[in-house]
């Protein structure tokens, strides 16, 4: 099974440093890894350029011009780009464990998309994270336990490991929740369901559209909770300006059986 990793990012290059650092270090490196760019600077540029030259697997630079918020299309972009049996999103402020990919290659299955947890970093941590390079994926639970007692982190059970089972389908049809931030699906099903619907713009519920379109397709929820947590750092609030039309957008998706995304993946190929 080959498996890609897209990572969004837009104009934070020190958080994106943080974020590709920890995937150097996975334990399993049988991936690729495409940087989906919602119309960074150059800066952006030059980071990846970085990472790309001594990174043990594939990485990819997947850009559009600046044109505000537009996630669902470079993530788009990058699901076009890449011919990955599995694609796992994630976000350029979400750094993940050693452990992440290798998780997510044993929850993968056929019929199911999976969805993980986060643990949120508190705007002091995050700015000393970066600021001294602490190198996050590495610490053990003993440091986050201290980090939760300091009120860094927000919580630290998602640290606690499962293995794979049943209890991982007790909720089929949940969308409610589910964030690309950490979030794994099979190319084809994604496909099937023409990628994000473009049509959103500006901040929020992309993601629960295309969670609610395989859903519709017969594509059903497995949580990864206790299994592949990443670490979110801070940032402020986006512009939720556009929120209100996006709602009305998911609205009408939820009251339909629609599977396919209006304005998709489909226009990149």
């Amino acid at each position: 099974m080959r498996i890609a990793v897209i990572v969004t990012t837009y104009n934070r290059p020190d958080a994106l440093a943080a974020v590709l650092a920890g995937y150097a270090t996975q334990r399993d490196a049988g991936f690729e890894l495409l940087v989906a760019d919602d119309g960074s600077s150059e800066e952006t540029r030059r980071v990846v350029a970085t990472f790309k030259a001594r990174a043990p697997f594939p990485v990819d630079h997947i850009w559009h011009e600046d044109r505000g918020y537009c996630v669902a299309a470079i993530r788009n972009r990058a699901l076009a780009a890449t011919s990955a049996d599995y694609i796992v999103f994630t976000d350029g402020d979400c750094v993940p464990a050693p452990r992440f990919v290798t998780q997510h290659r044993r929850l993968a299955e056929r019929g199911w998309f999976v969805a993980g947890s986060r643990i949120l970093l508190s705007e002091d941590f995050t700015r000393r994270v970066l600021s001294d390079g602490l190198s996050i994926h590495e610490q053990g639970l003993g440091a986050w336990l201290a980090a939760w007692a300091r009120r860094d982190i927000n919580r630290w059970l998602p640290l606690v490991a499962l293995g794979d089972g049943a209890f991982r389908k007790i909720t089929p049809q949940r969308w409610r929740g589910v964030k690309t931030c950490n979030l794994a699906a099979w190319r084809d099903d994604l496909m099937r369901v023409n990628g994000f619907d473009e049509f959103y713009l500006g901040w929020g519920l992309e993601d629960s559209d295309l969670v609610i379109r395989l859903l519709h397709a017969g594509v059903r929820h497995k949580s990864a909770r206790f299994a592949v947590p990443v670490f979110h750092l801070w940032h402020a609030d986006n512009d939720r300006s556009r929120l209100a039309e996006n709602q009305r957008r998911l609205d009408a998706l939820i009251a339909s059986r629609r599977t396919v995304a209006e304005l998709g993946v489909n226009r990149n190929l």
